[in-house]
């Protein structure tokens, strides 16, 4: 049995002010006995415009970003998922929304690039959203071994495609990282809908980081991080503010409820996910 933590923030465009509050709350799940820690969606930066990330973007290898996270996991001893971080992308004007997976001796283990961009219009809330604007899709899928089981990643807007989540599932995923930055309004109707559906149709753990508050460029995050076991339930979550939600990750329940409740194993119809 290992012990996991979602972080919750509300991150602002000053990033050195991000990083600070970043770590604290790190230091926090580790006293509460983390092994694996992980940050939400834009962690370092919510800007005021979406060209505010793009002019932090770092070459993948190096950088202030991936230098802190290297070293955030080296100075606790930890797993962390650093949640999403800019890096450059073969197309001009836009970056990568990279999720990188650092191991307790700092080298970076995976990279996840978000797959899904949130192009979307709420009109309930007068808000719109263009990622593809700014940032290029991911193509590849990401599941990792790691000491606490099989680990997939994911990004925020990915929740809604449960044919990524079954494609991890046939990778051998276990545990998923969802770092997430949630509009409120998406947030109270499909927030926990969504997480705990993944759960239960791949009988996996989900660890959901999100923002969470009020961000200078006048966007509001649901917050709500959670952690949820196979069977749906929510072992951890904090509704509001900033903070750490922590829970046990037990692998021998995973096991027992995958082979008392089989579905993996009566799946009849193949979902094919198509690289671009």
């Amino acid at each position: 049995m290992s012990k996991v933590a979602a972080i919750q923030m509300a991150s602002g465009p000053n990033v050195k002010a991000n990083l600070a509050e970043a770590e604290k709350l790190v230091k926090i799940a580790v006293q509460q006995e983390a092994e694996l820690v992980v940050l939400p969606e834009n962690f370092a930066i919510m800007g005021t415009t979406e060209n505010d990330k793009v002019k932090i973007a770092e070459d993948f290898g190096g950088g202030l970003l991936q230098d802190y996270l290297r070293d955030l996991a080296i100075k606790y001893n930890i797993w962390l998922v650093g949640g999403t971080i800019p890096l450059s992308s073969a197309e001009a004007g836009k970056i990568s929304a990279a999720c990188l997976l650092f191991n307790p001796q700092g080298e970076v283990v995976a990279r996840y690039d978000k797959i899904h961009l949130f192009d979307v219009t709420i009109e309930a809330s007068n808000e719109s959203y263009t990622e593809s604007e700014t940032i290029s899709a991911g193509n590849d899928i990401v599941v990792v071994d790691t000491p606490f089981g099989r680990l997939g990643l994911a990004v925020c807007y990915d929740l809604r495609f449960p044919e990524l989540f079954r494609a991890m599932v046939e990778q051998k995923m276990e545990i998923c990282a969802l770092p997430s930055a949630f509009t409120s309004l998406t947030g109270k109707v499909h927030w926990e809908s969504l997480l705990r559906s993944r759960a239960i149709e791949n009988l996996s753990f989900m660890v959901a980081a999100d923002q969470g508050g009020y961000h200078v460029g006048g966007r509001e995050t649901h917050g709500d991080s959670m952690i949820v076991d196979p069977w749906g339930r929510v072992l951890n979550r904090l509704p509001h503010g900033t903070g750490v939600v922590v829970a046990n990750i037990d692998m021998v329940k995973l096991e027992h409820t995958r082979k008392m409740f089989p579905a993996l194993e009566h799946q009849r119809f193949q979902c094919a996910f198509a690289s671009r």
